[in-house]
C-alpha cells in the first residue's frame, strides 16, 4: 500500500503539537503543582527527568527506526507517552509526578526525532524547509494553546488535566499513523545494536545531571563531584568504543563537518536558552507580580505566535543566503530580547513582557529552523536519520543540562535571601509562587520575598545571555561559503 503523504505529514504535525503542549501547559501550572504537591527545592526534576529519559534514548530511537521500521518505535513512542501522561494526571506526590514524568520522556524521545526523519524521508530538500517551517507552526499553535489552556484548566478543572488531555490525542495519532504510514520495507537495512555504546551513553547522561542536580541540592560533595568524575569517564569510553564500533550509535565522520558541529551547538545552546524563558517567566508573573495562572500563561503567547514568523522568515533566508548570515542574524535578534529580559526592573508592566516574548519569539523560531534543516543537509543523505536524531539529542540535552543549572542558581540566590532576611522557613517560597497561598502572607514578607525571587530571576538570565552571546561567538565561526541551502546538499549528496 501507499502511503498517504498528505496525512502522514498531518500525524507528524499532531505529534509535534502534543509534545509541545505538553510543555508550554505545565510551564504555566508548575507554580500551583508545587502549591499541591509542594517539594519546590526538587521542582527542577519535573522537567529535568523528563528531557534525560528523551536525550538517552533519542539516538537509539534512531537506531531502531533504521533497523526494525519508523512506524513500529513511532507508535511504540506515542504509547508510551500516553501512558505517562495518564500516570502525571493521577500523581499525588511530587515524587510520584517526577516518575511519570520520566514514562512520558521515554515516549517523546521516539517521537520527535522519528517524526523529523520521517519528513527527510518524505520530503526532497527544497521542500523540506518549507514542511519543518509548518511543522514549527504546529509547535506555535500548540505553544499558543498551552499556556492559556493550561491557565484556564488549572483556574477551573485542575491542573490533573493538563496530563490528561494528552490521551485522545495521542490515540487520534496512533490512528493516523496506523492506517496511513506504510513504509517501504527495502528502506530498511539490517545492524547489530550498539548496546555497549548505548550503556555508556545513558550512564554519562544520567551521571551528568544528577552531578548538576545534586550540586543544586546540597552543594559541593563527595557524591557531586564523584557523579561528574563518572560521566568524564563514561564519556571517553564511550568516544572510544564509537571510534572502533563497526555499527557505531553515533557515527563519528558527521563531526568532520564543521558546519554540522556548530550548528548542533548553536541549538544547544539557544536550547538551553528556551527553557528558562519557558519555565521561569511564569514563575516571575506569578510569584514577583502577583498574577494569575492564566496570565502567567498569556505572557508566552506572542512568543509562540512569532516562532511561526521566525520559523518562516529562516526558511525562506536559507534559499538565498548562506548559512553563516542566516544564523547570525537569527541570534542577534534573540540578543535584543535576552538584553531586554536581563534588564527587566522589578516592578514591570505586563505589556513590557510581551515585548520581550516577541522578540524573542522570532529570534528563537528562526534559529531552530536554521539549525534543524543545516544540520540535515550538511551531511551525506544516507546519514540524514542519524544526523536528525543527534540534532534533537543536542537540543534536549541543552535543555536538561540547563533546566538543573537555572535551578541551581535560583536555589543558591533564594537560599542566601532567606538567610539575610532572617527567614528560617524554607518552604515559605512554595507559597509564594502559589497565588491563593501567597495571599496568606503578611505585605511585609510578601515583599521580602518577591525581592528574593526576583534577584534569583535576574541572575538566571544573566546566565541566559551568557549562553545566546556564546552561540553567538560559535556561529561566526562557519565558513562564509556561498551557494544557497539546496545547492549545498545537491554537492553533498
Amino acid at each position: 500500500m501507499k502511503t498517504n503523504v498528505t496525512r502522514v505529514t498531518i500525524a507528524v504535525f499532531v505529534a509535534t503539537f502534543m509534545t509541545a503542549i505538553e510543555g508550554t501547559i505545565i510551564t504555566t501550572a508548575m507554580p500551583t503543582i508545587v502549591g499541591s504537591l509542594h517539594g519546590i527545592e526538587i521542582m527542577n526534576w519535573v522537567f529535568s527527568i523528563y528531557l534525560l529519559t528523551s536525550a538517552m534514548l533519542t539516538p537509539i530511537y534512531g537506531k531502531l527506526a533504521d533497523t526494525i521500521g519508523r512506524k513500529p518505535i513511532f507508535l511504540f513512542g506515542t504509547l508510551l507517552f500516553m501512558i505517562g501522561s495518564a500516570l502525571c494526571g493521577l500523581s499525588n506526590s511530587m515524587l510520584t509526578l517526577i516518575l511519570s514524568r520520566a514514562v512520558q520522556g521515554i515516549g517523546a524521545g521516539a517521537m520527535m526525532p522519528v517524526a523529523l526523519t520521517i519528513i527527510a524521508d518524505l520530503y526532497p530538500v527544497e521542500k523540506r524547509a518549507k514542511v519543518l517551517g509548518l511543522n514549527s507552526t504546529a509547535w506555535g499553535i500548540a505553544s499558543v494553546v498551552g499556556p492559556l489552556a493550561g491557565g484556564v484548566i488549572v483556574d477551573t478543572v485542575g491542573w490533573h488535566w493538563i496530563f490528561f488531555i494528552n490521551v485522545p490525542i495521542g490515540v487520534f495519532l496512533l490512528g493516523m499513523i496506523w492506517f496511513y504510514f506504510h513504509e517501504n520495507k527495502k528502506t530498511k537495512k539490517s545492524g547489530k545494536m550498539d548496546l555497549l555504546g548505548s550503556f555508556l551513553m545513558m550512564v554519562t547522561l544520567v551521571s551528568l545531571l544528577l552531578g548538576f542536580q545534586l550540586l543544586g541540592d546540597q552543594g559541593l560533595s563527595v557524591a557531586v563531584v564523584s557523579l561528574l568524575i563518572l560521566a568524564i569517564v563514561t564519556f571517553l569510553l564511550f568516544y572510544r568504543v564509537e571510534k572502533k564500533a563497526a555499527d557505531p550509535l553515533i557515527d563519528l565522520a558527521l563531526f568532520h563537518s564543521r558546519t554540522f558541529v556548530v550548528v548542533n551547538i548553536v541549538a544547544a545552546l539557544a536550547s538551553g536558552f528556551l527553557m528558562g524563558i519557558d519555565v521561569y517567566i511564569p514563575m516571575w508573573m506569578q510569584g514577583v507580580l502577583g498574577m494569575s495562572a492564566g496570565i502567567g500563561g498569556l505572557v508566552l503567547a506572542p512568543l509562540s505566535i512569532l516562532w511561526m514568523v521566525g520559523s518562516f522568515l529562516a526558511s525562506r533566508w536559507l534559499l538565498k543566503r548562506s548559512v553563516s548570515w542566516v544564523l547570525t542574524a537569527s541570534l542577534l535578534i534573540t540578543l535584543v530580547g535576552a538584553v531586554w529580559l536581563f534588564i527587566t526592573p522589578m516592578k514591570t508592566s505586563f505589556l513590557w513582557f510581551l515585548g520581550i516574548s516577541s522578540i524573542t519569539g522570532i529570534g528563537l523560531g528562526a534559529t531552530m529552523v536554521v539549525c534543524t534543516v543545516t544540520a540535515q543537509t550538511s551531511v551525506p543523505h544516507s546519514q540524514i536519520g542519524v544526523a536528525t536524531s543527534f540534532n534533537t539529542l543536542l537540543r534536549t540535552i541543552g535543555q536538561t543540562i540547563m533546566v538543573s543549572v537555572f535551578g541551581i542558581v535560583l536555589n543558591i540566590s533564594n537560599n542566601f535571601g532567606l538567610k539575610e532576611a532572617g527567614i528560617q522557613d524554607q518552604e515559605i517560597m512554595n507559597r509564594l509562587v502559589d497565588p491563593t497561598a501567597a495571599k496568606k502572607l503578611s505585605t511585609d514578607i510578601l515583599l521580602q520575598l518577591r525581592g528574593i525571587l526576583y534577584d534569583g530571576l535576574h541572575w538566571v538570565y544573566g546566565l541566559g545571555l551568557l549562553l545566546i552571546v556564546l552561540a553567538l561567538v560559535f556561529a561566526r565561526t562557519i565558513r562564509r561559503e556561498s551557494g544557497t541551502m539546496i545547492k549545498k546538499e545537491s554537492q553533498v549528496i
